[in-house]
């Protein structure tokens, strides 16, 4: 059974497809959802961020919810992970960022938060700004590493992509040629080294765990880049969405676009099984955990599904509430469970 976690306006989506029928239950309705997440390796536990409430949590799959234990004060949370290579008792290590910008870490499922050393005291933070709230910034994405554990990254929209090499304990200031406005980041597990910025400032990829980027932006119209994923056994087939500004992105006029690479060719734009760009926000995409060539793609109202690699595309026939269209501030998350 596959379940996918997203957010439309004002409520979080828990959607369940098995045997090709599919089941849409709303969840914390009424809260403004930032962000969502699943331990990768026990499923069951859910994570969903805030911007109203703090962090909520979920030990049975999204069936019901609970607000984060003791430790975490903040009501803005627009980031959540889950670290798979490190782990006490079998429960993943839980990071949490916030507005303004922190983060938390809890070794015990959500139950307990600390807080990490503190990230205003690098040398850059006087030029960490979110340009629709200038005065403020927050950890718009947090992305441990798959192959390194204690090695942990953090999108600070807008200004810097930092890195820790210690769990959080201590934070390394971005590097020349960095990311400066980083909306998703992935590293895959079968690619140590590799990290790929889908950033406001473009496309970034690193090959050494971070020290050295590049921007790899051949074939791309639109540059201003929102969501990425990655094949689960394909580390060199990306998908992305982008828009040619943050106006088309997130309002009006608004005009998005899917595009695919594969290896180091150019970025090719994705139409086959797509709607026209036009009138779209920019879609939330996610990779299948475990199944090779499987991507989701959640674009204004509609949730779109490939099984060849992003090649071509199909609308899966899913309904929920007239009117409201994909919250495309909130990461789309999947997993396989038992029935």
């Amino acid at each position: 059974m596959t379940t996918l976690y997203f957010a439309i306006e004002n409520a979080l989506i828990v959607l369940t497809m098995e045997s090709g029928q599919g089941r849409c239950d709303l969840r914390l309705e009424g809260h403004n959802i930032a962000c969502v997440t699943v331990d990768p390796v026990r499923p069951q536990f859910v994570y969903c961020g805030t911007f109203d409430s703090g962090l909520w949590q979920s030990d049975n799959g999204g069936k019901s919810w609970r607000p984060a234990g003791e430790g975490l004060p903040h009501s803005k949370i627009q980031s959540v992970a889950v670290s798979r290579s490190e782990r006490l008792k079998g429960r993943g290590i839980v990071y949490a960022g916030t507005e303004p910008s922190a983060i938390f870490r809890s070794q015990d499922a959500g139950e307990t938060w600390q807080e990490c050393n503190c990230l205003t005291a690098l040398p850059f933070t006087n030029e960490w700004s979110f340009p629709p709230r200038p005065e403020t910034h927050h950890v718009r994405w947090i992305e441990p590493d798959f192959s390194v554990p204690g090695r942990l990254f953090a999108a600070i929209e807008a200004g810097a992509l930092i890195r820790s090499l210690d769990a959080g304990t201590t934070w390394q200031d971005r590097v020349a040629g960095s990311p400066r406005d980083t909306h998703q980041l992935w590293i895959h597990p079968s690619s140590p080294g590799q990290i790929l910025s889908a950033a406001g400032d473009g496309c970034f990829e690193s090959r050494d765990g971070g020290d050295t980027w590049k921007r790899f932006e051949e074939g791309l119209r639109h540059r201003y880049l929102w969501s990425i994923a990655v094949d689960t056994a394909d580390s060199d087939n990306i998908i992305l969405s982008a828009a040619s500004s943050a106006r088309h992105s997130h309002s009006e006029p608004a005009e998005s676009c899917l595009y695919r690479r594969k290896g180091d060719s150019p970025w090719q734009e994705l139409r086959d099984g797509l709607p026209n760009p036009a009138g779209r926000h920019s879609a939330i995409l996610a990779a299948h955990p475990e199944k090779p060539g499987t991507f989701f793609a959640a674009w204004e109202h509609d949730l779109f599904h490939s099984v060849n690699g992003g090649a071509s595309w199909h609308r899966l026939d899913i309904a929920w509430p007239q009117g409201r269209r994909v919250n495309e501030t909130c990461a789309l998350a999947v997993a396989e469970t038992s029935s």
